[in-house]
């Protein structure tokens, strides 16, 4: 409900000469033009900011792991900037794409934007004033002809609608804020998971440079063999094979490595060139235990950022259904009013005006049903949200487990495997066995090794999906999580 005071004073100027006349005109004028001025001295001024892709990527090419806002950043939230030769470890990594992440950067402008909403959604309705000189030909005897009324309107918000206002914006910022902060973990997993991919890759080119070598004895022993009758040309030529495919996979590895480099300078926010002569510590966190409890289940399923971000969105719809229904009731206007006439023994005159629009055609029950549907879809996709958390966590917890029971057994493996390495090494020494023989013990370890890495990848990438759909302070502390809140770039 709005209640508008309309106050309207109509003065019929009846003095004599033209000059008084002109003077009071000239007066309302002044008292208006003073209320004005003093309404628009606090105006804000529109300052503009172009912004030019040139100077943007510019900017951009320009950033450096070596920046002292990065550097005074790190500082300040107590991880160790490293010096040139000391490896970036996962923590200073991730305050680094805090940093200069430019997905947080438009996830705070959006929170930022939601708060200034709220600014909007408690803003009171200005009054207005309007002066409209006339002049009258047809006022009889000395009265002066000119008339000068001033109409001021003030309206006043009943019904509760500017508290059902800033409740909808309040929770709106609410659910921009948690948009942030689950920002902050798809940056952390983008972050770790490109981490885990530059690992694979260069331990994969490590491991493959060690079957080229050896995979070129083998070749060179067989050469051997075959000049001197003992095997054929086709065990040779099979050798051969093997040596170009372990070629092949060594470049694809490097190729993987240099994709992965690329991808991770992009997770952190900066040019590949920041990156030149930057180590990387690759000792990821361990999980936790306690991850793998039901507890942190529970509390992942009501803690969870989406989650929280979709009931503050419902919470939302609520405030705006709310009121949609205050709207319903009709506006009431009053209009009180006087008129003096001096010229008239000194007249005046007080009138009420009362206006009230009928509700027939409409009460508003468009937008309360539009409202209503939009409630009911906010809770639709809270529940959506929290069935595909229950999922993700569940699966997560599962893919975890799988490659736990699978790094072990390969773990297992590679211990025969190495066992075996080294009987057959005595076995070489003591003239049982020939050294091509070993050879082929080294190349089955090293195949060892391979699936052993492959395996450590996957419980390490599992590992990152879980600590994703947990959301857990404990993989990624609450200071740290916050400083992303205070990165403002």
């Amino acid at each position: 409900m709005v209640i508008r005071a309309k106050t309207a004073v109509r003065s019929k100027l009846a003095i004599g000469p033209a000059l008084q006349t002109a003077q009071a005109a000239r007066g309302l004028l002044l008292l208006v033009c003073a209320a004005c001025a003093g309404g628009l001295a606090g105006c804000a001024h529109f300052q503009p900011k172009p912004l030019s892709a040139r100077a943007s990527i510019v900017g951009f090419e320009s950033r450096s792991l070596e920046a002292p806002g990065l550097r005074a950043f790190l500082v300040a939230n107590h991880a160790a900037a490293p010096t040139r030769g000391t490896p970036w470890s996962l923590k200073a990594l991730t305050l680094t794409a805090f940093y200069y992440q430019p997905a947080l950067a438009e996830a705070r402008e959006r929170l930022l934007a939601a708060q200034a909403a709220r600014i909007t959604a408690g803003e009171r309705p200005n009054p207005s004033v309007s002066l409209t000189p006339a002049y009258d030909s047809g006022v009889p005897g000395a009265i002066h002809p000119w008339i000068v009324p001033l109409s001021l309107d003030w309206p006043i918000e009943t019904a509760g609608r500017r508290g059902d206002r800033l409740a909808q914006a309040r929770h709106l910022a609410a659910a921009a804020r948690w948009d942030l902060i689950g920002t902050v973990w798809r940056v952390r997993s983008r972050l770790r998971d490109a981490l885990l991919t530059l690992y694979a890759a260069r331990r994969s080119e490590s491991l493959l440079t060690r079957e080229v070598s050896t995979r070129r004895r083998v070749v060179h022993l067989l050469s051997g063999q075959l000049s001197a009758g003992n095997v054929s040309s086709y065990e040779v030529a099979e050798a051969r094979i093997a040596l170009d495919r372990a070629t092949l996979a060594r470049q694809a590895a490097a190729a993987r490595a240099r994709q992965a480099r690329i991808a991770l300078a992009g997770d952190l926010g900066v040019p590949l060139s920041a990156l030149d002569g930057a180590r990387i510590s690759f000792d990821l966190v361990r999980l936790p235990v306690a991850l793998t409890r039901p507890a942190a289940r529970q509390r992942a399923l009501l803690e969870r950022a989406d989650v929280r971000a979709a009931l503050e969105r419902y919470a939302a719809s609520q405030s705006a259904l709310q009121l949609q229904i205050a709207r319903q009731w009709p506006d009431i206007h009053l209009g009180p009013g006087f008129a003096w006439n001096a010229q008239l023994a000194d007249d005046r005159q007080w009138k009420l005006g009362l206006s009230l629009p009928l509700p027939i055609l409409n009460d508003n029950q468009g937008p309360i049903a539009e409202a209503r549907a939009q409630r009911a879809l906010a809770a639709a996709h809270f529940l959506t949200v929290q069935t595909a958390a229950v999922t993700q966590i569940d699966s997560s917890l599962a893919a975890y487990d799988s490659a736990r029971a699978q790094l072990v057994t390969a773990d297992s493996l590679l211990r025969n495997l190495q066992r075996q390495v080294r009987s057959v090494d005595a076995q070489v020494r003591a003239g049982e066995s020939q050294p091509l023989d070993l050879a082929n013990a080294r190349l089955a370890c090293d195949a060892g090794v391979e699936n052993r890495l492959a395996a450590r990848v996957r419980a390490q990438r599992a590992i990152g999906r879980l600590e994703r759909a947990l959301e857990s302070p404990l993989t990624l502390a609450p200071t740290t999580a916050r400083a992303a809140l205070r990165a403002m770039r």
